[in-house]
C-alpha cells in the first residue's frame, strides 16, 4: 500500500541543519547530496553537473566509497574539476553510516574543501552505492537527489523507500534502455508520482546530448533559492 509522503517514510534526520554562514561570516556553499543504487548513474550525474556548471560556479565534490577511492578517481581521470576540488571519504562500513548516522568525516571533508579552495558556490556529496533506503542527514546536505535507472525494470519506483519517496529530486536515468529491458516509462512516471506527490521527477539518459539538462535546471533553482535568503 502506498504511504503518503507526509505520513510515510521518515524525512532526512540526524543533526540540526548547519548555519548558512562560514566562521568568517561569508555564505557557505549549497550542499547537495546524491544517492542511489550501485550502477544507477550517481557518479555520471556528478560528472555531468560539474561539466555543465563549472564555467559559472565554484564547485567541489566529496565522494564516498566503502574501501576505495574509485568514484573520486573516475572524476579525476575525466578531469571534470581540478584535482584539489575533489576529495574522497572511505566509509569502511555501510554508506548510510557516513551520510546519515555519523556524518563527521563527510562534514570535515566539506569544510576542508571550503577552506582550501573556497569560497564555493556548490558542493556535491556523492554517497557510496546503496539501496532504496539511502538518505542524507540534514546536518550534511541542504537538498538530496536520488538516482535510479530503468535497468531494474519499471517496478523500482513502485517499491518506494525513503530515497525514492522523500528525495528533493528523483532522477530516473538510462531511459534509452527502456525498450531493451521491457520497462514502461509511463508506469514509472505514474508510480513515482504516487510515491512522491508533488516532489519533482526527472526522466533522462545521461549519455544523450545534454541529458543532464533537467538536473542542471533543478540545481540552478536550488542555488537561486539558497542565495535569495539573507545571511
Amino acid at each position: 500500500m502506498h504511504l503518503d509522503h507526509a505520513e510515510g517514510f521518515p524525512q532526512r534526520h540526524t543533526y540540526s541543519a548547519p548555519l548558512r554562514t562560514r566562521p568568517d561570516g561569508r555564505r557557505r556553499a549549497l550542499r547537495i547530496g546524491l544517492g542511489g543504487p550501485v550502477g544507477s548513474g550517481k557518479t555520471a550525474t556528478v560528472a555531468a553537473l560539474c561539466r555543465a556548471l563549472r564555467g559559472e560556479l565554484s564547485i567541489a565534490v566529496v565522494t564516498n566509497d566503502i574501501y576505495t577511492r574509485e568514484d573520486a578517481e573516475f572524476l579525476l581521470r575525466n578531469a571534470v574539476l581540478p584535482a584539489e576540488r575533489i576529495t574522497a571519504v572511505e566509509t569502511g562500513a555501510c554508506p548510510h553510516t557516513a551520510i546519515r548516522d555519523d556524518i563527521s568525516a563527510n562534514l570535515e571533508a566539506v569544510e576542508d574543501l571550503e577552506e582550501a579552495v573556497g569560497p564555493l558556490d556548490l558542493v556535491l556529496v556523492e554517497s557510496g552505492g546503496d539501496n532504496l533506503t539511502a538518505t542524507f542527514s540534514k546536518g550534511l546536505v541542504d537538498a538530496q537527489v536520488f538516482v535510479i535507472d530503468v535497468a531494474g525494470g519499471d517496478k523500482v519506483p513502485r517499491k518506494g523507500g525513503p530515497g525514492v519517496s522523500t528525495a528533493d529530486l528523483l532522477v530516473v536515468n538510462k531511459t534509452d534502455l527502456a525498450p531493451m529491458v521491457g520497462a514502461d516509462l509511463g508506469v514509472m512516471a505514474r508510480d513515482a508520482a504516487a510515491q512522491r506527490g508533488t516532489l519533482p521527477v526527472a526522466f533522462t539518459s545521461l549519455t544523450a546530448p545534454d541529458g543532464i539538462a533537467p538536473v542542471t535546471a533543478w540545481v540552478r533553482e536550488q542555488l537561486a533559492a539558497w542565495t535569495a535568503v539573507p545571511v
